[in-house]
């Protein structure tokens, strides 16, 4: 098997192996609480559940900015605060897990060409791994979803915020990731939708890193663009086969 310069792939979650049709998330979410809060005898109008959902989804993108954890749990609170909820232990942790819940059974789908992509990665003697920013699903339910979808074999190691402590483009969080494949920075590729986390965080460790726009094409070019931007995954193995030594 020929050498190459990249030994190591690692790739962001949302937009890039998984994406979700607009809004569904938010959707299954505010199904979950309906019925948990209905059960419990508390009649909350969707209006108010979704603008407190607003609330809770606006801290987590300023702490997400900020590199400061907020996790389901923290979400979880200030949309019961939103509410005017006294929520007993028992109704708090059930809303807890119905975040993870609603990724579990809402409609969302691997991304075109991502599982071809994998195998030819591996193929060629590539180290697979995941870098992700966890939102309000838990990093639990992302990996029983790559698992229903026969994708979590095909990588050899997985780090995510939730479980790390850290948000991309921190470098701490793509430092597990690499001393989990056991790869150095200068022989590793990420790839990724966003510029501000996937982009800038990959160049800071001094990774090449890929954009890739078939999902989401990030207009944000505060942080530079990346050298290699695809459109469909099934060009990463070419792309990454011209990455300069």
């Amino acid at each position: 098997m020929p050498e190459h310069h990249i030994e190591g792939v690692t790739f962001d979650f949302w937009n890039t192996l998984v994406w979700e049709p607009p809004g569904n998330l938010v959707a299954g979410r505010m199904r979950a609480w309906r019925a948990l809060l209905d059960a419990a005898g508390i009649g909350i109008e969707h209006d108010h559940l979704e603008a407190a959902h607003q609330v809770a989804f606006g801290q987590y993108q300023a702490a997400w900015k900020a590199n400061r954890q907020y996790v389901v749990a923290d979400a979880t609170a200030c949309m019961l605060a939103e509410l005017g909820i006294d929520a007993g232990p028992d109704l708090q942790e059930a809303l807890v897990r119905s975040f993870g819940a609603a990724g579990a059974t809402t409609e969302l789908h691997p991304a075109d060409g991502v599982r071809a992509c994998l195998r030819a990665l591996r193929a060629e003697g590539r180290r697979l791994g995941i870098v992700c920013d966890i939102g309000l699903t838990p990093s639990s339910t992302l990996i029983d979803l790559l698992d229903r979808w026969q994708l979590l074999d095909l990588f050899d190691a997985w780090t995510f915020s939730d479980e790390v402590g850290f948000y991309k483009p921190d470098p701490r969080i793509f430092e597990v990731a690499l001393d989990a494949l056991g790869v150095a920075p200068e022989r590793a590729a990420h790839v990724g939708d966003r510029v501000r986390t996937d982009v800038q965080g990959a160049r800071n460790m001094g990774m090449v890193p890929v954009r890739y726009a078939g999902v989401y094409d990030d207009p944000d070019q505060v942080a530079g663009d990346a050298g290699i931007v695809i459109t469909h995954l099934s060009e990463l193995p070419a792309a990454l086969e011209k990455a300069a030594p």
